[in-house]
C-alpha cells in the first residue's frame, strides 16, 4: 500500500500578530476598503501592513533560566531595567502602529470622497460624509422606496466630539408618510337648562359669557316690593296684526313677529323682536307668583332691550295664545310660519299701569341694562292653554334674584 508522507506543520503565527491593537488596525482597514468599495471606489485599498516591533508586548515579562553561574547583584539590576525599557518600547510601537493604521484609514477616505484633510475635525478624527447636492444620482431609484419621494432625507450632523474613529453619517430610506393626527373628540355646547347639572345654580360656570348669571348685581327676576309711586308717563304700544312664526327652541315656544311692532317709553322707541312664555310666572308682586308670564322683549337702534312682561293667571280662555299653539311645530328647532296674523293689541291689560326697573335677561348670558316693565294687572289664560304649555315645559322658571337695593318705580 503506497504511504503519503506526512504534511509538515503549520508555522505558528508571530506572536505580534496576535496583539489586539493589530487585530483593531487591520479590521479597520479592512473595513475602510469594504466602505469605499461601497461608495463606488473605482480603484481598489491598498493595504499597507503597519509596521510593529517583533517583541510581544502582552508577552509574560518571566525571568530569563537563571544560569548555573549566578551573576553579580548588579548586574541583575541592570537586566532588569533593560527588560523593563525593551517592554515599554514594545507596547509604545504597537500604540503608533494602531494610530498610523487609523491615520491611514482616514486619509485613504477622505482622499477618495474629496473631504478636506486639514480643518480641526479630521484633525480630531472626526470624518464628514454627505452626498453632494448637485451631483445627480447614478444608481437606480430601490424597489421598496415610495415613488413621491423626491430625495432622500438626512439626519442632522451630530455636534463633533474628540474620538478617536471616524464618523460615517449612512443614508438611510425615508420613513413612511406620518399618520395624520386623530380627530379631537367633539366637544358639545354647554347645555343650559332649569334642573339638573345645567340649571340655574350653573349657568355662570357654564360658558365664560355667561358669568353675569352668577356675578351679575343687577339679575332678573325679583319680587317686586315697595314700589316707589310716580306719575309716569304710560307705555305707547304702537302694535298692529302681522305675520308670526313659531318655534319650540328647547327652552320655551318663542313667537317671531315681522316688523312694524314697537313701543314708545321714556322718550326711545324700541322695535318688538319676539315674545315668548315661562310657567310659573318669573316675576313676582309683594310675594305673589301667577300660572305664566308672556315676556314681550324689543329692542331700540342702539341694541338696548327693554321687556315687558304681560302676567297671565288662571280664568277665561285667551285668543292670542291660542293662536299660537294652534301654530305649534312638531319638532323641537323647527321654526313654523303660521298664516294667520296676530294683534298683540289684544295680549295686553285694558289698564296698562307697571313697575319699571333695571335688570337683566332672565335666560343666559343674563346680559343686564335691561328695562323692564311688568304689567300691575294679570290677563285671564284658561286651565286646558296652561295645561298645553305644561306638557311641553311644566317649569321653566329662573328663581328670583336679589333686588340689591334697586330703585322700582310704580306708575299711579
Amino acid at each position: 500500500m503506497l504511504r503519503l508522507p506526512p504534511l509538515p506543520p503549520l508555522p505558528p503565527l508571530p506572536r505580534f500578530l496576535t496583539h489586539r491593537p493589530v487585530v483593531v488596525a487591520s479590521l479597520c482597514v479592512v473595513l475602510a476598503s469594504l466602505c469605499v468599495t461601497a461608495l463606488g471606489s473605482d480603484t481598489p485599498f491598498e493595504y499597507v501592513p503597519p509596521v510593529v516591533a517583533a517583541i510581544d508586548p502582552d508577552a509574560d515579562p518571566k525571568p530569563d533560566p537563571v544560569p548555573e553561574a549566578k551573576p553579580s547583584n548588579g548586574k541583575k539590576k541592570n537586566k532588569k531595567k533593560g527588560k523593563a525599557k525593551a517592554e515599554a518600547e514594545a507596547v509604545r510601537a504597537a500604540k503608533e502602529a494602531e494610530a498610523d493604521a487609523l491615520d491611514l484609514l482616514r486619509d485613504r477616505i477622505a482622499e477618495k470622497l474629496g473631504a478636506p484633510k486639514g480643518t480641526d475635525e479630521a484633525k480630531n478624527g472626526v470624518l464628514r460624509v454627505a452626498a453632494a447636492a448637485s451631483v445627480p444620482a447614478a444608481t437606480p431609484t430601490p424597489a421598496v422606496a415610495p415613488a413621491s419621494a423626491a430625495a432622500t432625507p438626512q439626519r442632522p450632523a451630530a455636534p463633533a466630539t474628540a474620538a478617536s474613529a471616524p464618523v460615517i453619517m449612512v443614508a438611510v430610506k425615508p420613513s413612511a408618510e406620518p399618520r395624520p393626527a386623530p380627530a379631537p373628540a367633539p366637544v358639545h355646547a354647554a347645555h343650559w337648562d332649569y334642573q339638573g347639572s345645567g340649571g340655574p345654580e350653573s349657568w355662570g360656570r357654564l360658558k365664560p359669557e355667561f358669568a353675569k348669571c352668577s356675578t351679575g348685581s343687577r339679575q332678573s327676576p325679583i319680587d317686586i316690593r315697595d314700589g316707589i309711586k310716580l306719575q309716569l308717563d304710560p307705555v305707547q304700544f304702537d302694535y298692529k296684526p302681522s305675520a308670526f312664526r313659531v318655534i319650540d327652541n328647547g327652552h320655551t315656544v318663542q313667537v317671531n313677529v315681522s316688523g312694524g311692532n314697537a313701543i314708545e317709553v321714556m322718550g326711545r322707541r324700541y322695535e318688538l323682536v319676539q315674545f315668548h312664555f315661562h310657567r310659573p310666572s318669573e316675576e313676582r308682586i309683594n310675594g305673589r307668583q301667577f300660572d305664566m308670564v308672556a315676556h314681550l322683549v324689543h329692542k331700540d337702534s342702539e341694541g338696548r332691550l327693554a321687556v315687558v312682561a304681560v302676567l297671565l293667571e288662571r280664568g277665561g280662555a285667551q285668543p292670542i295664545v291660542q293662536t299660537v299653539w294652534n301654530n305649534l311645530p312638531l319638532e323641537k328647532g323647527e321654526e313654523l310660519a303660521a298664516k294667520a296674523t296676530l294683534d298683540l293689541n289684544g295680549l295686553l291689560p285694558e289698564e296698562r299701569s307697571y313697575f319699571t326697573y333695571m335688570g337683566s335677561l332672565t335666560t343666559p348670558p343674563c346680559s343686564e341694562g335691561v328695562l323692564w316693565m311688568v304689567m300691575k294687572n294679570p290677563v285671564p289664560i284658561s286651565a286646558e292653554q296652561i295645561g298645553i304649555f305644561a306638557r311641553l315645559y311644566p317649569m321653566n322658571a329662573r328663581p328670583i334674584q336679589s333686588a340689591s337695593g334697586r330703585m322700582i318705580k310704580e306708575s299711579n
